[in-house]
């Protein structure tokens, strides 16, 4: 075994307060419980004042641990006029946009239409939710950009929705959640790919999600710690899932974001992949790479929550094998484990890898002048 000792901590790359910087995984969310009405037919007020939501997943409103904080979201998050943290705009600007100089905000609501049973009511909330990033967010600052949120698991429907705001500027990328009821790579999915690839946005898959399965392969388990570590677990199923179904091969211009899973775990998977691949070849003849190359050139990968070993250079040899053209910046904000952009970063980092990791990688991805 070897040990390796640090003498001293390592120091924080430096990010001034005029560094403009992208932000790609903000969460909005909404004042009231009927904030969503105007968007929504009136149908759709009756049906959920008398029936509610029915879910795949047993628990909507977040994994099933108890939190510190509600919306696991930070203490000093809650607007000074009320409602839940993360739905003023006002506070959001205050807060986040105006003193970490964020030139692009990406926008990821997870309390939408994703994972309902009744899949006509799970298309309207998510279209719902779409134009109220409109009408709340993105028309009120322009920083902000809107995650396209789609009812996942019909893909049709999803694929009506992703066409009908092609070309709208206020959306950059298409919105999945990682848990859902089959791996995303399964053919129920493709038609949110087509329609992706059609009109020429990313898809985030950010983690959480409400398939209806356990949270982690083996079960459910018992503490909230392991829910946080299963979400780069869940994501390499997904991600495993996109390669081996052949997705990257029949949607070769089709980019897709990693959100809020870590990415420190993307080399071992790729090796693993490749290893077996040299092997069962023949079970997957539609592939044309190995497993790894897809991966590299489709994949990007936002940092919170970025892997913090103790050593630096370990930090480095990973994103040099990701490529620091794939790092997207991001602070999770409102929520508790939000990244403070000045502390993210090692010291050492060329100015030109770090002006593409806080600004220029997220606004080549989802192309922002």
């Amino acid at each position: 075994m070897n040990v390796q000792f640090r003498d001293r901590p390592e120091p924080a790359s430096p990010v001034s307060l005029k560094t403009a910087i992208a932000d790609c995984d903000i969460h909005p969310a909404r004042a009231t419980a009927t904030e969503l009405y105007p968007f929504l037919a009136k149908r759709w007020h009756e049906h959920l004042e008398a029936y509610g939501k029915q879910a795949y997943h047993g628990m909507m409103e977040g994994p099933p641990y108890p939190k510190a904080q509600p919306n696991a979201s930070r203490r000093d998050a809650w607007p000074p006029e009320g409602g839940p943290q993360g739905s003023s705009l006002s506070f959001m600007q205050k807060q986040l946009l105006d003193p970490y100089n964020v030139a692009l905000g990406v926008l990821n609501p997870l309390a939408s239409g994703q994972g309902l049973r009744n899949q006509d009511l799970a298309g309207a909330i998510c279209s719902a939710i779409n134009d109220w990033q409109i009408e709340k967010w993105t028309s009120k600052d322009k920083r902000l950009k809107a995650s396209i949120v789609v009812p996942n698991e019909d893909g049709p429907a999803s694929a009506v929705e992703i066409r009908k705001r092609a070309g709208d500027p206020n959306f950059v990328q298409v919105l999945l959640l990682s848990r859902n009821v089959e791996p995303l790579g399964q053919r129920r999915y493709w038609p949110i790919y087509e329609a992706a690839h059609e009109i020429g946005l990313p898809v985030g898959v950010h983690a959480f999600g409400f398939g209806g399965n356990p949270l982690t392969p083996s079960g459910w388990p018992s503490f909230y710690i392991e829910e946080m570590v299963g979400h780069s677990q869940c994501q390499q199923t997904a991600l495993a899932s996109l390669v081996l179904e052949g997705v990257f091969e029949r949607y070769p211009k089709l980019k897709m974001v990693m959100i809020e899973a870590g990415f420190g775990w993307a080399p071992s998977l790729s090796w693993r992949l490749d290893k077996t691949f040299e092997r069962l070849h023949s079970e997957v003849p539609h592939l044309k790479r190995k497993p790894s190359e897809y991966i590299r050139d489709h994949i990007w990968w936002t940092t919170q929550p970025m892997e913090d070993p103790e050593r630096r250079d370990h930090l480095f040899q990973t994103i040099e094998w990701i490529g620091w053209d794939k790092l997207l910046f991001a602070t999770d904000y409102p929520h508790w484990d939000f990244d403070e952009p000045s502390r993210v970063l090692p010291a050492g980092v060329s100015d030109t890898n770090r002006e593409a990791f806080y600004l220029g990688n997220a606004k080549k991805l989802y192309g922002i002048s």
